[in-house]
Order: structure tokens, then sequence, then C-alpha cells
């Protein structure tokens, strides 16, 4: 509503919730065109559909200009095709055509210079870049929508700019693995205790653990550039719902704008979110692992076997001593946002009836979030790799000898001795140190062979960490041979993304 006796749009709500009296709405009820309420903008202003303004609180409320200007650049790369397109059927002359691209791409300049203004009435980018397109160039830009919904602009522009940022994540991705992989090798001696359940395991290398992560995000990798051929489909053409009543050739707009094709049905164009949907499932994924990394880390660098440089760590407020891993815990933590991202995507996705609903304006914040989100981590993760460092000493100091309590079974299993058999053998002999409070290696001969004869003097070979490792030699294992095999695949394959 609009009080002519005050300075700004007065809502309905403040009729019904502040101090105007519900005198003042019947009254204003009875007025016309915008004198009743606030503007609608350049879309739908005074004279067409609607009679009354909009509330400002749903001006407000309906706008998504604040969030989905990122996209300016998409839009006006969807317009100057589209532009071209409807001149092929005779909606636009050659020259007409020729004065909405140059007035497009001085609205790109404006925007690419940050001077674009944006106005009231800018509901969305949309509405901004043809707000300012037909002030350039007059009265000409009003045909530029025709036969075109902000329902198959939006759904172009979020295919574009999801498309390019997937390829520039797989960038950073590429940038993270020949970090690790580098660092790995530098770092190729190092041995280390493996665990399962958090329980002394085996020894590895340090390189082998690390590359352990980057396997996960390798598979991440792959997974991201599946997403792409499927986003990279052209949904413009569509119209509202039900096509174009122009006959647009969309092939042509496909190829001005880059997508490998067209979407196949108009009504499932302008409301398929699957690629957003995708991508939040991949983000999360992917913040998983990174996850599971930092939370490795984070046990490391309490044990004293990994220090983390002071660029990625805070201090306490209070205690003077403290060094915390904060960026480890923040890639932990932002994992279980992301996985709220998703879920909450798919639930507003699950109820909607076909076609385009506004429910589906709701997938922007959470898909910018994502990907800034992902960016920032892949970014963090690689700063912490490459300027981490392990502690050699500290890092054998938790292998004990234990762990190498299979390689004694392995040792009868070299001489004939049935798997099964040597398992229990081998336990009943951790058994004995523990019930003699000594360490497994220091059992003598003599003990060994009270509990199997078939123990030789070489038994006292096994308890030898490096030989340990070496031992696992097949693909995939923690031999040196083996884990530089890994390192050079993982940079191989990083070099593709």
């Amino acid at each position: 509503c609009l009080d002519h006796s005050i300075s700004k749009p007065i809502s309905v709500i403040d009729i019904f919730f502040g101090s105007l009296p519900l005198l003042y709405l019947i009254t204003m009820s009875d007025k016309s065109g915008e004198e009743a309420a606030g503007s609608r903008g350049g879309l739908f202003g005074a004279g067409g559909r609607f009679k009354g303004g909009t509330d400002p609180i749903m001006e407000k409320f309906n706008e998504s200009i604040g969030f989905d200007k990122r996209m300016w650049a998409q839009d006006l790369r969807g317009s100057i095709a589209y532009a071209k397109a409807i001149q092929k059927v005779g909606i636009l002359t050659p020259s007409e055509s020729s004065t909405i691209v140059s007035g497009l791409e001085k609205v790109h300049e404006e925007w690419a210079s940050n001077s674009f203004e944006l106005k009231p009435g800018d509901e969305d980018i949309h509405t901004a870049n043809e707000r300012r397109l037909t002030e350039i160039i007059g009265p000409l830009g009003g045909k530029l929508h025709t036969g075109r919904s902000r329902n198959d602009q939006v759904a172009t522009d979020t295919r574009l700019w999801i498309v390019e940022t997937e390829r520039d994540i797989l960038k950073d991705m590429s940038t993270l693995l020949q970090a690790a992989s580098e660092f790995s090798r530098e770092h190729i001696g190092v041995l280390m205790a493996g665990y399962t359940h958090l329980q002394p395991a085996q020894p590895i290398r340090f390189s082998h653990w690390l590359m352990s992560h980057m396997a996960a995000l390798m598979r991440d990798a792959e997974r991201l550039k599946e997403l792409i051929p499927r986003a990279n489909q052209c949904p413009l053409g569509s119209g509202a719902l039900a096509g174009n009543a122009f006959g647009v050739d969309r092939e042509f707009l496909a190829k001005e704008l880059g997508f490998e094709g067209v979407t196949s049905n108009s009504l499932d164009s302008v409301c398929d979110r699957d690629f957003v949907a995708e991508f939040l499932m991949w983000h999360a994924m992917m913040l998983m692992h990174l996850s599971q990394f930092a939370e490795d880390l984070i046990i490391n660098n309490m044990l004293k076997c990994v220090d983390m440089d002071d660029a990625y760590a805070t201090g306490s407020s209070l205690m003077p001593q403290k060094k915390n891993p904060d960026a480890l815990e923040l890639l932990r933590g932002k994992a279980g946002v992301a996985l709220g991202r998703s879920v909450g995507l798919m639930a507003t996705l699950k109820g909607l009836p076909r076609a385009y609903n506004k429910d589906l304006q709701e997938d922007k914040v959470p898909l910018f979030d994502a990907v800034d989100t992902v960016k920032d981590c892949l970014a963090i993760a690689t700063g912490v790799i490459v300027t981490m460092r392990p502690n050699p000493n500290m890092l054998r100091k938790a292998l004990c000898p234990e762990m190498l309590a299979t390689d004694l079974a392995d040792y009868l299993v070299r001489r004939g001795v049935p798997f099964r058999e040597t398992h229990h053998i081998s336990g009943a002999c951790v058994r004995l140190a523990e019930e003699q409070e000594v360490s497994i290696d220091t059992l003598t001969l003599e003990q060994l062979q009270k509990i199997d004869s078939r123990f030789e003097e070489d038994v006292l070979k096994v308890w030898d960490y490096e030989v340990s490792v070496e031992r696992k030699s097949s693909i995939g294992g923690t031999s040196k041979a083996r884990v530089v095999e890994q390192i050079d695949n993982c940079i191989a394959f990083a070099k593709t993304l």
C-alpha cells in the first residue's frame, strides 16, 4: 500500500500487525494501479494483468537479484544467442538483431567494469539486464523476450554457470592431486603405523596413507566429469513450458552457447534441476572425503606425528601454548553442512508438480554456497598438504612389533602351513608376550618353538618394518615401487582434468 503522507511504501503486514487501522486497508483497496501498493517493476507494471502493486515485503521476498546476479555473464550470453535465433526466424531484422547484440555487449561491459547499477524493480538478473538493455537501445529491447520465458532463461543460465564452474573445480582438483602426489614422492621413505578400528594394524608408508586419500579424490574427479555432459544440454527455446511458438532453431542455440545438445522435452526442460541436485550430492561426497583426510591429520597432529604449518592453525584466547588445527576442523565441519544442502534441495524438489514452480528459485543459494565451499576447501586442503611436516621419528615411534604378527603368520605360510593354522599360532605368540608383559619381538626362538616347532632361527628376521612394507608388492600395495606407481598414475590422471 502507498500512503502519500508517508515517505516509503507501507506493507499490508504493517496494517495488521502495526499501528495503522484496518480502515486504511479498506480505503486503499478502492484505489487503482500503483497508487494502491508498491510498484511491480518493469515486467508487470500497471495496465496489464495486475490492478495493484506488490506488497513491499512480498517484493523483497520474491526477488532473487541479490544472489542470481552472479550469473550475469551467462544471462547475457543466452540473450545474445537468442537475439540471433529470433532473427533467423524473422522476428528481428538483421539491423535490429545487431542493435540488440551491441546493447547487450554494452551491458556486459558495465558488469565487467563493476559499473552496472541495480534499480528498484530489478527482480532478478533477467529483468535487470533487459531493463538496462531497453534503457540503452530503447523500446526495441522489448522484442528480445519474444517466445522466451524466464523459465527457460533461468534454466539456461544455471546450466551454463554450473558447467563452467564444474570445469573450474576440476582444475582445482588437478592442482591438489598433483601437489599431494609430489609431496608423497618427497616423503616416500617415511614409515608409519596403519590402523583399522583405530587399533595398530600393519606398518605402511606415509606416502601410501596420503595417496589413499588421493585415490578417493580421483574418484570424485571422475564423478564430476561425468556430471558435465548431463548438465551441458540446452533448454533455451522451451518457452514457459509448451515450447517456442516461433520455431526457433534450438540446435543453433545449443551450438552458439557451447552446449553438447538440446533437452528433449520442454516441460521437463524448465523444471529439471537434476544437474543441481547431482552437483550437491557430489559436493557432499567430496567434502566427506576431505573430512576423512582432515580427521586423520587431526589425530596425527595430536600425536605429534605431523606438524601443521602456522598458516593453517590458530591459537587460544586464554591458553598461550595452544596451536589448534582449525583449518582441518573446518574441513571436517563443512562436510556436515554440505550434506544438509543436498538433502534440503531434494526435499524441495520431491513434491513439485510439472512444470516450473517458484520453489525452484531456492536452488541457487545452496548451489552457490556449495561451489564457494568446495573451492575454498580444495584450496585449504592443498595448502595444508604442501606445508605440513611429517615427523619421521614420531611416526616410527608409533610402530609396534605386534603390528608384525601377520608377518609372523606369513612366515609359516611360506613353509607350507595353512594360513588358518598359522593365524592361531601367531595369536598364541601374541598372547604369550602379553602374559609375560614383554614385546613380541623379544620372545626367544626357544619360546616360539614351544608354541610351534616349525619356527626356525631365521624367524627373528620377521621383526623388520621395512621388510614388511616391501613385501606388500601387489598393485596398490605399500611397497616403495607400488606407491611410486600410484603417485605416477595420480599425476597422469590429474593432468587430464
